[in-house]
């Protein structure tokens, strides 16, 4: 397994998520999701699991945290509900049908459940096993740690672990009936620090 095996979908609607996420997020953020969607990628491998739409796993992956920048934060939703509607958006503009668009907001906003199983929606469950890998450190041993590392030395963690940790509390304090709050109530900021990833050498 090896990061050029991995392709960017050639598609008007990846290019653009792309754009928006570097545009609004900061460089930490960025290769977090740009991280997220290389760990689905490999996840999806591991597991065995085909059929994947991989213009939607990518959008999704890229624009899975757009709803905690004050640009597309909404005073009510969860962030991943925000985002999935950023998501909904974008993706109208590239014309896809409304059933597809409607799929980007589900595995945007199942990211953030603690399990999807890859029987239910196997584009949400990948999203959320990568997330948990890249915050929570959650089954590192699962993907070849020299993977692991070409990953992370393409795209470094930088200020990941303050800034999430930051946007997620700061989520949790004015929205306390979304998931921000079950993440920092069990502990995103130490699963952060501690997360082997950061230690990779």
């Amino acid at each position: 397994m090896r990061l050029a095996d991995i392709t960017v979908p050639d598609t008007a609607a990846a290019r653009a998520a792309l754009e928006l996420a570097t545009e609004y997020h900061t460089p930490s953020l960025l290769n977090h999701v740009l991280r997220s969607w290389l760990w689905a990628e490999a996840f999806a491998t591991v597991e065995g699991l085909h059929g994947i739409d991989r213009e939607l796993l990518y959008v999704s992956a890229v624009l899975h945290d757009i709803g905690v920048v004050p640009a597309f934060d909404n005073h009510t939703l969860s962030y991943e509900d925000a985002g999935g509607h950023v998501a909904k958006a974008l993706t109208a503009g590239a014309g896809w049908r409304p059933e597809r668009r409607v799929r980007a907001h589900e595995v945007i906003v199942r990211h953030n459940w603690p399990q999807v199983d890859p029987a239910f929606d196997q584009e949400g469950h990948l999203l959320e096993v990568a997330t948990a890998l890249d915050i929570s450190g959650v089954r590192p041993d699962i993907l070849p740690r020299e993977f692991l590392r070409e990953v992370v030395a393409a795209h470094p963690r930088l200020d990941l672990a303050a800034e999430f940790t930051a946007c997620v509390t700061d989520q949790a304090m004015r929205k306390p009936t979304t998931a921000a709050h079950r993440i920092v109530e069990r502990g995103v900021a130490e699963k952060l620090r501690r997360n082997p990833l950061e230690s990779l050498g």
